[in-house]
């Protein structure tokens, strides 16, 4: 049988189109099963801290030295170096080695000592040499806060205050 010019091109382009149709890749074929991929997953940890501090109240004085203590608490990420200073107060004649308090602020009178160690320790200052260091644990680390009220000081009556400011540098 002979056949026509036109009938073979028919034949051969749907003989053609059933060849191509089978290798042309879909979906189904070129997926593996289960198809997987990756991604990151990042952070970064900053250092920080935070601190707080409970008062320091001498209660009643009657010219005899009065020794209390307040907590200074520091809470700084793992392995972060901390120093702790406290200021002069806001009487304007205080200094950090001799604090005042005053009946009423900025005017002061009644001198009053914070230390480090215990009762006859250094001075807690704000300056290198005079604060306190440390280094952080992610928990929090309670320091000690000693107040002396000194003897033999002669003032007016009244209620005396300051207001101590704590520096955290980490």
């Amino acid at each position: 049988m002979k056949l026509s010019n036109p009938l073979k091109i028919a034949l051969l382009s749907a003989l053609l189109g059933f060849v191509v149709v089978g290798l042309t890749p879909t979906s189904a074929v070129a997926q593996a099963n289960p198809a997987t991929t990756t991604f990151n997953v990042t952070a970064t940890v900053l250092k920080d801290c935070i601190v707080s501090a409970t008062a320091l109240p001498f209660g009643n004085y009657i010219g005899a030295v009065v020794n209390v203590s307040s907590t200074v608490t520091v809470t700084c990420t793992n392995s972060t170096a901390y120093t702790v200073g406290l200021n002069a107060g806001l009487t304007t004649s205080a200094t950090v080695t001799t604090r005042q308090m005053g009946i009423t602020q900025p005017a002061g009178g009644l001198n009053y000592s914070l230390l480090t160690t215990s009762f006859t320790g250094s001075n807690w200052g704000n300056t290198s040499g005079s604060w306190v260091s440390g280094t952080g644990n992610g928990a929090a680390q309670p320091l000690t806060v000693y107040g002396v009220l000194p003897a033999g000081q002669y003032v007016p009556p009244g209620s005396y205050t300051d207001t101590i400011a704590v520096t955290v540098t980490y």
